[in-house]
């Protein structure tokens, strides 16, 4: 990417290093040269510490989050909207009157400084859509600067074990952006990307507006016909490029009855239609390495946005075959000796975990879900929905199980937990599967030790907790 100076003539400090969207933007910053420093409440904890090693090997120097870190006004302190006035880093830069930065506004201002400029947006698939662009044009030789909310595995290695983030020089920059927060106003993008409008943390009417706006300052909006509250958003765009599984009238479309589902595949052929007229048309095939229609539906995305882009459409669907997916997103863990799989996944929101299940559901075995509440405040939002879920798709044989909502301080209301859910998913369904809350993450895990059976398939759920993905992987072991 061009190189923006007034961003590297002065040192940073990121307030939460190792977070999924503040570590990314570290990287970007020390790739372009910038002095970055930070600390994390996770690595005081003691938790991820290979994580914390790998950045000070890269050259970023951690302190413990007591303010130590800020030590002149030349320093700009970046910290997300939820870090509070209390934590030493925001009292310490109060006094020497340091500058501070959302990680939206920083991203916001590498992103628009790029000659071109692809988002992702939407309630789910941002992070899987945006990790397919970013291998197409990598694949193609375009050199793009990627921002992802988790890591791609196309990109990890031994020297790169936590890659979310990858730093070009070709002018092009692929990044996920957020609703969340209402940051999705700040981006300019050239190419914008609307997999899906659904609840998550704004309702509706919120969500329509942000999401409508995104795509009227976009060159072009690449928008998904199958859902119909994004399809709805269609007459926001200046030009359009669209895409569905479901929609005959969408440019980038699969042929009905050409869809095969593996436990870890999925392909399907492929319809590029040129503008309306169905007579011009090609038709390629699709294999992808990642399972579920879901991630069917993240690849036209992808090979839609690339169209939009310029890029052939017979070349992006080349490049997608070699696309190894993302950490934490239906993550195969591996199966123990007696036939018992743990997957390690990312669903948190009504419709991630839908997706999650229904790819589950669509081969055979038992299933032991288990769910982490990624917070007090987004359970009280969703939780109905969620709740249901789990009511709708799973089975009396299946299992979830509930431990208490992640919670790593602050003054968050707790009144309302994991319990409320229980009770839902109970009476959300006259076939609901067994539903427990286990109040610890341990007890939870030796429960589904206890409870597993040859054939089962036991998927780990939950957002904002890196350490998921261990417990994952200790609860392999202790099924061997």
């Amino acid at each position: 990417m061009t190189e923006n100076s007034t961003l590297t003539s002065h040192p940073w400090f990121f307030c939460g290093i190792g977070g999924s969207g503040m570590l990314p933007l570290a990287l970007i910053l020390r790739g372009l040269g910038a002095e970055v420093a930070g600390s994390d409440r996770g690595r005081d904890q003691g938790r991820t510490p290979e994580k914390f090693s790998w950045l000070e090997n890269l050259g970023f120097t951690l302190f413990p989050q007591d303010g130590s870190g800020i030590t002149g006004a030349q320093q700009v302190l970046v910290a997300s909207a939820a870090v509070e006035d209390t934590v030493p880093e925001m009292v310490r830069a109060k006094e020497l009157g340091c500058p501070r930065m959302s990680r939206a506004q920083l991203l916001s201002e590498l992103f628009n400084a790029s000659a071109y400029r692809l988002a992702v947006g939407g309630t789910s698939g941002k992070s899987t859509v945006t990790g397919m662009i970013g291998w197409i044009m990598t694949a193609l030789g375009r050199d793009p600067t990627i921002m992802n909310g988790a890591v791609m595995k196309n990109f990890r290695a031994p020297d790169a074990p936590f890659a979310s983030a990858r730093v070009g020089s070709g002018g092009l920059f692929v990044s996920e952006v957020d609703e969340s927060d209402g940051s999705i106003a700040l981006y300019r993008p050239s190419v914008a990307v609307l997999n899906n409008v659904s609840l998550d943390h704004k309702s509706l009417e919120e969500l329509r507006a942000l999401f409508g706006d995104f795509l009227a300052r976009a060159d072009v909006g690449v928008i998904n016909l199958d859902d119909v509250e994004t399809a709805a958003l269609a007459g926001r765009a200046k030009k359009l490029v669209t895409f569905g599984i479901d929609s005959a009238e969408a440019e980038i479309s699969v042929v009905p009855g050409s869809i095969v589902e593996g436990p870890t595949s999925i392909s399907a052929q492929v319809i590029d239609t040129v503008g309306s007229n169905p007579t011009l048309s090609t038709t390629f095939n699709l294999s992808l390495k990642v399972p579920g229609r879901h991630n069917l539906a993240n690849a036209l995305a992808a090979i839609a946005a690339a169209k939009a882009a310029g890029i052939p459409v017979s070349d992006a669907v080349q490049a997608l075959a070699g696309f190894e997916g993302l950490a934490r997103r239906f993550d195969i863990v591996g199966t123990s000796p007696s036939g018992i799989t743990v997957i390690d996944d990312f669903g948190h929101n009504p419709d991630k975990v839908s997706a999650t299940l229904k790819t589950l559901k669509s081969h055979p075995g038992r299933i032991i879900a288990f769910f982490q509440p990624h917070g007090y405040g987004p359970l009280r939002q969703m939780g109905s929905e969620l709740a249901q879920v789990f009511a709708d798709l799973l089975d009396p044989e299946d299992h979830v199980i509930l431990c208490d909502p992640v919670y790593f301080g602050g003054t968050v209301d707790r009144s309302e937990g994991s319990e409320r859910i229980i009770s839902l998913i109970a009476q959300g369904s006259a076939s609901a599967p067994h539903a427990r809350h286990i109040p610890t993450r341990e007890a939870c895990g030796e429960a589904m030790i206890a409870l597993a059976q040859p054939g089962d398939r036991i998927v780990v759920m939950g957002a904002r907790d890196d350490t998921l993905s261990l417990f994952a992987t200790d609860l392999l072991k202790g099924l061997k």
